[in-house]
């Protein structure tokens, strides 16, 4: 169990390990959207189902921890969420920090000045709470190392920050790979971290384009937490953990065999017993707004009039992303200014593909 090593590893921490002049770490970490969905939690921050997401690259959060010797006994925290202080994310993270000091106790003698910005809008139902604790883990993982005075990064140290951010948000510890990444036990994953891929990846699969069409970029009625929460008592629980398990395996097998027609029946009814999930819960709610429907219409419409490669998936939230391939862009982008960008909030669209993974800051 990696909770206990890393538990003991803290055991050998010593305070003349704390820095003399103040220093900064910090990294850019992608958000990612998941193909095959997971909702609901078992332990602590443990899926109830195994999931697989795409890393994008445009849409990400920039973290930077400004650290030195706490001047009192216990270190103090300031916050900047996109240059404004104070901001009530900063409750999150505080109680993040406090969950993690068993496993980074250097925590409880720095004064800590945190400035996290994103590139896409907050809690609207865009992962932003991946990018944003994977970003964190990772640099907390790096003071760590700088601390320790270890050279280069440890071979399992990509492993430990998607331990670490799993703990802040379970979609953050996809975010700290590039490409597609597994999380969950299925064919030798785990529920403690997420891993690459296993596999190769066929075209049009290696650079997928995704554009995200905003139809709302207002904070979500219902958090995320509180959606998984109301699994625990879902009656559809395990039959939707059984899906998701299935769907593992044709998103899988659709990656390896470059079978977007595959991929795309696979995705778009994951996010639609996503939200079928949040629709039946007790109590029941949705996230979906007018637009959110009306597009999806024109998606299926344009896709079985045309035979074009495209396909829509949503996390939880109104805004939908469309995944299509690069040799086929320029016409879908022509359909998509024409059709889609005036269903969007201030006819917004926010262009990504297929990211490498997270990038460090301050090296």
């Amino acid at each position: 169990m990696l909770d206990e090593q890393y538990r003991r590893e803290a055991l050998t921490f010593d305070k003349q390990q704390l820095p003399s002049i103040p220093a900064t770490v910090g990294w850019e970490a992608p958000s990612n959207i998941a193909l095959v969905k997971y909702w609901g939690k078992k332990a602590i921050q443990q899926p109830v189902n195994p999931s697989v997401s795409m890393t994008l690259s445009n849409m990400h959060t920039q973290t930077r921890i400004h650290y030195s010797r706490a001047k009192k006994d216990e270190g103090r925290i300031w916050l900047r969420f996109n240059g404004i202080e104070d901001h009530p994310f900063k409750d999150r993270i505080q109680r993040y920090l406090n969950h993690v000091k068993p496993f980074f106790p250097f925590i409880s003698h720095l004064d800590l000045h945190i400035d996290t910005r994103n590139s896409f809008p907050h809690s609207a139902g865009m992962a932003s709470s991946a990018s944003a604790m994977s970003s964190l883990a990772l640099s907390l993982c790096s003071l760590e190392k700088d601390l320790l005075e270890e050279p280069g990064e440890p071979s399992d140290f990509f492993q430990k920050a998607s331990f670490m951010a799993r703990l802040g948000s379970g979609s953050a510890a996809r975010s700290v790979y590039g490409g597609y990444v597994e999380w969950g036990q299925h064919e030798g994953g785990s529920d403690e971290y997420a891993r690459p891929f296993p596999g190769p990846i066929a075209e049009p699969f290696p650079v997928l384009n995704d554009s995200v069409l905003v139809v709302s970029s207002q904070p979500k009625k219902i958090n995320s937490s509180s959606g998984h929460a109301l699994m625990d008592n879902h009656p559809y629980r395990e039959a939707r953990a059984a899906q998701a398990e299935e769907n593992m395996g044709r998103i899988s097998r659709a990656l390896k065999e470059g079978d977007f027609k595959s991929f795309a029946a696979t995705t778009e009814e994951e996010a639609l017993s996503l939200h079928a999930m949040m629709l039946s819960s007790r109590p029941g709610y949705s996230l979906l707004k007018e637009a959110t429907t009306e597009i999806i219409d024109r998606i299926r419409s344009y896709r079985y009039s045309t035979g074009t490669s495209v396909a829509f998936t949503l996390d939880a939230g109104p805004n939908l992303h469309l995944l299509y391939p690069t040799r086929e862009k320029e016409k879908i982008r022509v359909w998509m200014n024409q059709q889609l960008k005036p269903l969007c909030e201030g006819e917004k669209m926010i262009h990504d593909f297929t990211g490498n993974g997270p990038q460090r800051l301050d090296k």
